[in-house]
């Protein structure tokens, strides 16, 4: 989050519902630290349709940031507000299995998630700890690949059971007119989407966040599941 302030209010929450007996999966990204850690190398941030089109190089950066950096500054930040967290990302324990992007050819190293084993993840909640993801997973074949944090953040509640989705964004939500602040739409289906987007209205980041996609994603409980997110 830009705001260290608010990051340590929802963290503290977060460590507040763990002991109430509220298990919660945190899932993150971190675009702008991403972006910065870019320009020190000497590289630019580029994107297409929202999403960030990732080199070799910028696969690098984005798993050293978002798996190295920001996942273990937030496990110290929990662990000093009480709280007990494990710090993981897609790799680990082959929690997220991706595959290539169907856009690959423009976006590169941006993977679509293929499998999910939330396995680790039913161990660490039941131990009262507090799970905390990087979107970052690798293929078969070990290849490591950029994975939206909108789509994991999508696709994990479905394999946990969760009741509920939170997304916390630093955007006011989706706009009937994307250049007037005030124009908030706070109902929305299907059918207003698409005709948002066809008409431009839903642009750049927020494709990702509310573009209606249809994923397989095989969850390895035997089942094969039809995930809708966006």
């Amino acid at each position: 989050m830009k705001s260290a302030a608010l990051q340590c209010n929802v963290l503290s929450d977060l460590v507040l519902f763990s002991y109430v007996g509220l298990r919660h999966v945190l899932v993150h990204g971190s675009g702008p630290e991403i972006n910065a850690w870019l320009l020190r190398t000497g590289h630019e941030s580029k994107f297409h349709n929202g999403l960030r089109v990732t080199d070799a190089h910028t696969m690098e950066v984005v798993e050293m940031v978002l798996d190295g950096k920001i996942n273990k500054s937030l496990v110290d930040e929990i662990n000093i507000l009480g709280g007990t967290i494990v710090g993981l990302c897609g790799k680990d324990a082959r929690l997220l299995t991706a595959r290539p992007s169907s856009e690959s050819a423009v976006l590169g190293f941006v993977g679509e998630v293929a499998r999910v084993d939330p396995s680790v993840l039913h161990s660490i909640l039941a131990d009262g700890h507090i799970p905390v993801i990087a979107s970052v997973a690798a293929d078969e074949a070990g290849q490591g690949y950029n994975v939206n944090t909108d789509t994991t953040a999508g696709i994990l509640p479905a394999a946990v059971g969760a009741e509920k989705l939170i997304l916390l964004k630093d955007v006011a939500g989706i706009l009937e007119d994307r250049n007037d602040p005030r124009s908030l739409v706070k109902e929305i289906d299907i059918a207003r989407i698409r005709r948002m987007m066809e008409e431009g209205n839903v642009a750049g980041g927020m494709i990702p966040k509310i573009g209606r996609r249809t994923s397989r994603v095989i969850v390895t409980s035997g089942q094969d599941h039809k995930v809708n997110f966006g």
